[in-house]
């Protein structure tokens, strides 16, 4: 049997005058030429095609085509998760002598990303309140290159002024980068307000099952694209062909699954509003809310899909309010089709000292919930259980 084999060829697939419907995985790491005449042609950029699955693949390029016309973009890119995109997005544009602004209230691996790593490699940074205008114009110095922001900040929810910024930036040469991840095209499109560069983490809700990582990129101009996806395939954070086959998936439901979980997390926060035991409640489209006007505006009245709230009490009282919701998953995720709860004391902002997280007002009571599309009235229900048990600790 293996001398039958040793000359055996490689398959190719059957032709066939029908279609798939769903779009098959090509997971193969390389793609033959006929000739190096042809080869170098699609390296030239006159004949289109694949080489090698790190430059590109074909799932990644039918993901990135839904993920731009969500977002009104042209040659975005999909990276292996969402900190490869804001990674490209800033090294792609930042040079050793360069400065970066940052919001105060970033995710926190882009707090240490910008902290920590930029400053190694040469690059200084400073941190400004997204909510005030004239806080990151006061941030911003001669070699200021790029300001980097959220939509709505994580795990607070402040809603960035992200018009006002873009125009500051606009007006003194700076590249505007907008992570959109927590209000997702749905709720805001960044390029279409003349951002510079729109980032997502497409492994929250636009993927939505918690079983792909992934990032998005996208540039309004087509050098600052350029730059971004020459980084990401030299530094190898291109997606696998598995992970972008799963959120194309997603995105054909993104659209419900985003109503129905926006439409959950408004009720949800009422209700937890409402509750003795929640010192307060964060959700921006509540008027309570200390950005409620400007997310009004921005966001056409809706609130998303994350809501944060605080409960009494230290660290036995958090304990006592996740042990009694174990249908709730509790983990550090977001955008899942279930509701997931977090704590950001204990995951997205454990690298800060507690002073640090004080002054973000993220306390040990402090929970971030990420809604899905159970029955309202059955989430409600489970939170009413878990902070009655946090009012008991």
């Amino acid at each position: 049997m293996a001398d039958q084999n040793r000359g055996m060829r490689r398959a190719t697939f059957p032709t066939s005058v029908s279609r798939p419907v769903a779009s098959p995985i090509q997971p193969s790491v390389v793609y033959a030429s006929p000739d190096p005449d042809a080869l170098d042609r699609q390296y030239a950029g006159e004949a289109s095609g694949y080489t090698y699955a790190r430059e590109g693949h074909p799932n990644a390029d039918v993901l990135a085509g839904l993920l731009d016309q969500a977002e009104g973009a042209t040659g975005g890119i999909v990276t292996g998760s969402g900190m490869a995109a804001v990674s490209a997005a800033l090294l792609a544009n930042l040079s050793a002598g360069d400065h970066a602004v940052g919001a105060d209230q970033l995710y926190g691996r882009s707090l240490r990303l910008m902290k920590e790593d930029l400053p190694r490699l040469g690059i200084s940074t400073s941190f400004a309140d997204p909510t005030d205008v004239s806080s990151i114009a006061a941030a911003l110095r001669p070699e200021t290159r790029i300001i980097l922001i959220e939509t709505v900040s994580n795990p607070t929810l402040r809603v960035a002024d992200v018009e006002g910024i873009i125009r500051l930036g606009n007006d003194r040469g700076v590249l505007v980068a907008v992570d959109n991840t927590f209000t997702t095209p749905r709720g805001l499109q960044p390029l279409a307000l003349g951002a510079d560069i729109v980032i997502h983490s497409v492994t929250k809700l636009l993927a939505g099952h918690s079983d792909a990582t992934l990032g998005y990129a996208a540039a309004a101009d087509r050098d600052v694209a350029e730059r971004m996806s020459v980084l990401v395939q030299t530094m190898g954070l291109t997606p696998s062909p598995f992970d972008c086959w799963l959120a194309e998936r997603g995105m054909y439901t993104f659209d419900l699954r985003y109503e129905r979980a926006t439409a959950n997390a408004a009720r949800l926060a009422d209700a937890l509003a409402e509750m003795k035991g929640v010192e307060r409640v964060l959700y921006p489209a509540r008027p309570d809310h200390p950005d409620h006007n400007r997310a009004t505006a921005l966001l056409a009245g809706e609130g998303g899909h994350m809501v944060s709230f605080e409960v009494k009490g230290s660290r036995d009282a958090a304990n006592a309010l996740v042990r009694a919701m174990p249908d709730i998953a509790f983990a550090p995720t977001l955008g899942d089709i279930g509701t997931t709860l977090s704590h950001p004391a204990t995951s997205s902002h454990r690298a800060l000292t507690p002073e640090e997280r004080d002054a973000l007002g993220i306390s040990e009571g402090f929970f971030r919930v990420s809604v899905g599309c159970e029955s309202a009235e059955t989430l409600i229900e489970r939170f009413r259980r878990g902070v009655e048990a946090s009012r008991s600790a």
